[in-house]
């Protein structure tokens, strides 16, 4: 009891908390700001700037030009090969329709009708000078090799806005070897032949006409004569003759020299008859 009595300072009995135990528990309260923020997290405050914002804006921008200037030159250079393409296309398409109109050739023989006072001569239906000609062909750029025979009507023309030349064509049918006079007004006299040659009506060129060559410094035809031994064929500027011609000439030369272009070639090629002029024939 002694002992107790030393311990406590008082008489036993239930055992208490000592004063000085309580009132450090009183004391230890936990902080209420770190109790209130125990077991959640903080608020978060993370954002962009103004700046920030204005260099993306502009890197986004950049990109977006770069991208634009490259299809756009992508799309230039493309457009520049598709003309190129379908010039090289029309040149090359020009000179073989030529070819086969040529190779096409059909001699015909027919009656100039001339003026009602003039008496009707039978002619050999080809005219040729060094800026048109006119002659049948089996060939047409309408219907090829399937259709019937055309007349066909080369002229040379003023190119658009008077700058160069252009080569067109006209295609009129073939019906019957009276069509063919129908061109002819009449015979005149030619002084260095010594005999009457045909006088063709002028050709008119009109939205029908197919343009064959454009943009041309010049073209020009010529036309082969046929010699006997020892002479020497030669060419000539116009077709006069009361026969067909054995090759015709067609020069062309472009108005703008392009070495990335095509340019437009010399067609040589050869008439292919085996009919005399001078014979007539009928069918049995």
């Amino acid at each position: 009891m002694k002992r107790y009595r030393a311990m406590w300072g008082g008489p036993p009995g239930p055992r208490t908390t000592p004063p000085s135990a309580s009132v450090s528990l009183v004391t230890a309260e936990p902080d209420q700001g770190v109790r209130r923020g125990r077991g959640r997290p903080p608020h978060s405050q993370a954002g962009l700037t103004l700046l920030e914002v204005v260099i993306a804006v502009t890197l986004v921008s950049i990109l977006s030009t770069g991208i634009l200037m490259a299809m756009r030159v992508a799309l230039d250079a493309l457009q520049k090969a598709n003309a190129k393409l379908m010039d090289n296309r029309r040149v090359s398409g020009a000179q073989r329709v030529l070819e086969q109109q040529i190779a096409g050739f059909m001699p015909v023989k027919t009656t100039c009708a001339g003026s009602q006072d003039a008496a009707p001569a039978d002619i050999v239906f080809f005219q040729g000078s060094a800026e048109s000609m006119r002659m049948v062909s089996t060939y047409s750029l309408q219907e090829a090799w399937r259709g019937q025979p055309r007349i066909l009507e080369f002229q040379v023309i003023p190119g658009e806005e008077g700058e160069g030349v252009r080569l067109v064509v006209n295609e009129i049918p073939y019906t019957s070897p009276l069509e063919p006079g129908q061109l002819c007004i009449g015979m005149v006299p030619d002084a260095m032949l010594g005999v009457n040659v045909p006088r063709f009506r002028p050709i008119q060129v009109g939205p029908q006409s197919f343009v064959l060559g454009d943009k041309l410094a010049w073209c020009r035809f010529s036309y082969l004569e046929p010699a006997k031994a020892p002479k020497v064929e030669r060419w000539r500027p116009d077709w006069v003759l009361p026969r067909w011609p054995i090759g015709v000439r067609v020069e062309m030369a472009p108005l703008i020299d392009n070495p990335s272009r095509l340019r437009p070639l010399t067609i040589t090629a050869a008439v292919r008859f085996n009919r005399a002029p001078d014979i007539t024939y009928i069918d049995f």
